[in-house]
């Protein structure tokens, strides 16, 4: 009997570590901490914009966390990173100073990039953190430039790029894939479908079912994974960096994923029902997360709210930080627009 005992408590530790793949309880948490800090930092952007203190566009990440934090962790500090205008929750998930963050979004000297960037264009160079770019798809091929430069100078880094779905309608898309496939580059292609491209349903504008079978005819490397769970993101990213790594092969990627606010702070988004929004949000990525470590004992209850308390002040900090940060001077206006 108590051989049977052992041998039951042994394979309930297998189970666990097998759902927590190769990750330690301390960066589990940590990516807890990440999922929970963008979404705090999004619900404080909206209450921000609000107010008018955040002006232009801001398109928020509440809903896709589980993606930007799954992914981020299976990368190394030297590989590169590219994002959408939708990157609040890439730059977070990547390290980049929430204060920085939110002062540029307010328009600060003393944000990512001296105020003159906005919600949509954060970076952080030290980081790898290449910019959140506007323009959609734009930034694709800058990915796969980056990953030419990784495989050329063997630096054994990778390349990845985060769109939307609706970016995959962009000629700019597929002319990338194939010099990525035919150049054998390590670079991976993250296709973020939270369903809808503005107002605008994936279904209406793309014929087929797979999203990430569009590289299916240049024979890449490509699959799918939960953009809901952010374990599932971390395990199927996890393969491709690998495979970017080792031997220098991109690949391309579909999150299913869904965000529950509108395409931006200005999107009554009147296209989706009630119910759909409401069901979606019984998916919510951060409260499945925080029901698997409970129930795996790596942390607890209390410890869990400390954290809120924790993110909570970080967010208040960074708004105080903003406000009494100084806006850039009138000189600030012609710098890096002129050359002598």
């Amino acid at each position: 009997m108590e051989s049977q005992t052992l041998k039951n408590k042994q394979s309930e530790l297998e189970q666990s570590k097998n759902k927590f793949l190769d990750l330690s309880n301390d960066q589990l948490i940590e990516m807890y901490k990440k999922m929970l800090l963008i979404r705090r930092f999004e619900e404080r952007c909206a209450q921000e914009y609000g107010k008018g203190k955040i002006a232009g566009f801001c398109h928020l990440y509440i809903g896709q966390e589980a993606v930007a934090v799954g992914t981020i962790q299976a990368l190394n500090k030297e590989d590169y990173i590219y994002a959408s205008y939708r990157d609040h929750g890439q730059a977070l998930a990547r390290g980049l100073d929430p204060k920085k963050i939110m002062a540029e979004l307010f328009g600060k000297f003393t944000g990512t990039t001296k105020g003159v960037g906005g919600s949509m264009h954060l970076i952080d160079a030290d980081k790898n953190f290449m910019g959140g770019y506007g323009i959609v798809g734009g930034h694709i091929p800058l990915a796969a430039g980056a990953a030419f430069t990784a495989k050329y100078k063997t630096t054994g880094g990778v390349a990845v790029c985060y769109f939307g779905e609706a970016a995959i309608n962009q000629g700019i898309f597929f002319e990338t894939l194939n010099m990525a496939q035919i150049w054998k580059l390590p670079v991976i292609f993250i296709i973020e479908n939270n369903r809808y491209g503005m107002g605008t349903s994936i279904k209406r504008v793309f014929a087929g079912e797979k999203l990430y079978d569009t590289a299916n005819y240049l024979d890449m490397n490509r699959n799918s994974f939960n953009g809901m769970d952010v374990l599932d993101s971390y395990n199927v990213m996890k393969s491709a960096v690998e495979l970017a790594r080792k031997k220098s092969l991109p690949t391309l990627l579909e999150a299913q994923t869904y965000r529950f606010r509108g395409h931006s702070m200005s999107d009554p988004a009147t296209y989706r029902t009630k119910e759909e929004v409401e069901l979606e949000k019984g998916n919510d990525p951060i409260s499945i997360f925080l029901n698997q470590l409970l129930e795996n004992k790596v942390t607890t209850q209390n410890n869990l709210d400390e954290i809120e308390i924790e993110i909570k002040k970080i967010v208040a900090d960074s708004v105080e930080f903003a406000e009494n940060s100084e806006q850039p001077p009138i000189e600030f206006l012609t710098e890096n627009v002129y050359t002598d």
